[in-house]
């Protein structure tokens, strides 16, 4: 503790050489803590400059930099010929005591307590590749170079293309660039300004439900179900109908049983988490049944450019007439996650609607991204990193299925699938799912049980099994650790 002259009692400071912090900012960090704390009370002295400087081995210019930082703040003032002091408008503050972490979250508007708890939990998803995440692209082989070539491009462009405000609704060129994209790849003709851009699926979403759901309006969602687009409904505060799935999709019979709906959610190419695509009846049944209903289908596409076998089934809104689903696709999965980067392609007769309220409240996506997303798409890229992604996932999927047979047969049943980056391996000889998948996530495996999809109670016990983002020889590996989790839960 050092006594200067005009009475400052100031310890001597620490000052951390190896701390990336410049020595200024710690400097000026310890003294304002000093001051709200009333260790230095308002109007002590505070010392020259050059003496702090001699004293804690810096340099003057240091010292001076910390005391133009404090009088900015107001914690100092200087009055020439007199010297500077600790401000008279500063007011030691008591220390604040941590708060304790709550035991359950704060209430989330238009739910109850016990409904957040139980579908906004505190999950951790794997932020990198490992069996067996899911939803999560090959990294090992995205283009990086190209696409590092393609954004140096992008920001070599005029000034005045690239720093101005997004367009709410979207980048025209990426409008125009997904239209032909949908019509040479998914088989349906859509025109530019009934495509709307997002920050990926997940607030295609919550815009679609904040546009055309008030709260309590009844939605059909698939039991089980994505959990995404759940969250996201119920947190526009839509009232969930749970419809059973079965071989061939969601069950409309058993929809039309629970109730009458303002909208369905469903993801025909790839059921998830089940995995089977909904069949060609199914789907005609379904778009008759909006129809009749007059309610809204929300299409989630997440996975479907990617199919190993047979062609795939046309998309749902390549049969809707009527103009009532509403298509909704990701850049996330067939580029990568941190994109963040969806779309909706919406019936004409939702158009100025989604128009309106868009460039009222919403900001819009990055330019850049979206930018070099459409010329990815426009210069052939897309469709051939697509091609080359169909051969590496179909190759994983097969990976996964001779893994299945050599270290997982009596404990898995692994499902077939001819599309989508998952699929599920139901449970045999009564093993219990969640201490399976607790199990399984010790050993560093990413597994989920099939009731964390469902909204009510399921027939089914199984895990999910992503096979899209490591290699065959990880694949056999996570299923040689995944056999040895399942048979260390008691059955």
């Amino acid at each position: 503790m050092t006594k200067y002259p005009g009475g400052a009692l100031i310890p001597t400071l620490q000052v951390d050489r190896s701390n990336p912090a410049r020595l200024s900012m710690q400097l000026a960090t310890h003294l304002r803590d000093m001051i709200l704390s009333g260790e230095l009370p308002a109007g002590t002295r505070m010392p020259a400059t050059r003496i702090l400087a001699r004293d804690h081995g810096v340099s003057r210019t240091t010292v001076v930099t910390v005391y133009e930082q404090l009088a900015s703040e107001g914690m100092i003032v200087s009055h020439v010929g007199a010297g500077t002091f600790v401000s008279d408008e500063v007011r030691a503050q008591p220390p604040a005591e941590a708060a304790p972490e709550p035991d359950t979250l704060p209430r989330l508007a238009g739910l109850g307590q016990e409904m957040a708890d139980r579908f906004f939990p505190r999950l951790e998803h794997p932020r990198g590749p490992r069996a067996f995440v899911t939803g999560m692209p090959a990294f090992d082989a995205f283009p990086m170079a190209l696409w590092s070539q393609m954004s140096a491009r992008y920001w070599r462009s005029p000034r005045a293309e690239i720093m101005s405000y997004p367009d709410a609704a979207g980048l025209p060129a990426l409008r125009e660039a997904i239209c032909r994209h949908l019509g040479a790849n998914r088989g349906f003709l859509c025109r530019p300004e009934e495509v709307f851009i997002f920050a990926g699926a997940q607030d295609a979403f919550l815009q679609i439900a904040q546009i055309l759901l008030d709260p309590g309006d009844a939605v059909w969602i698939e039991n089980p179900g994505a959990i995404g687009a759940r969250n996201a409904l119920l947190a526009r505060g839509a009232r969930l109908i749970p419809v059973p799935v079965d071989d061939e999709g969601l069950d409309v019979a058993a929809g039309r049983e629970a109730g009458a709906m303002r909208a369905a959610f469903v993801t025909p190419a790839h059921q998830h988490p089940l995995g089977m695509p909904m069949s060609r009846d199914r789907r005609f049944e379904l778009l008759a049944e909006a129809e009749r209903q007059q309610a809204w289908i929300i299409e989630d596409d997440y996975v479907g450019e990617f199919h190993y076998g047979r062609s795939a089934l046309p998309p749902l809104k390549a049969l809707d007439t009527g103009g009532r689903v509403i298509y909704v696709g990701t850049f996330s999965k067939a580029l990568f996650p941190a994109v963040r980067l969806g779309y909706a392609v919406v019936p004409g007769g939702l158009r100025d609607v989604f128009q309106r309220t868009l460039e009222a409240s919403a900001h819009g996506v990055s330019h850049s991204v979206q930018s070099i997303v459409a010329s990815f798409i426009d210069e052939g890229k897309f469709s051939a990193h697509i091609r080359r992604m169909r051969s590496l996932y179909r190759e994983r999927r097969d990976a996964l299925l001779t893994a299945g047979e050599r270290h997982l047969a009596g404990l898995l049943d692994i499902r077939p699938t001819e599309t989508g980056f998952h699929t599920v391996g139901l449970l045999v000889g009564g093993h219990d799912e969640l201490r399976v998948a607790q199990a399984a996530k010790s050993d560093g495996l990413a597994v989920a049980p099939l009731a964390r999809f469902a909204l009510a109670p399921i027939a089914q016990q199984g895990l999910t099994l992503g096979f899209s983002a490591v290699p065959p020889v990880e694949i056999m590996r996570g299923a040689e650790r995944l056999a040895r989790a399942i048979r260390s839960v008691p059955r």
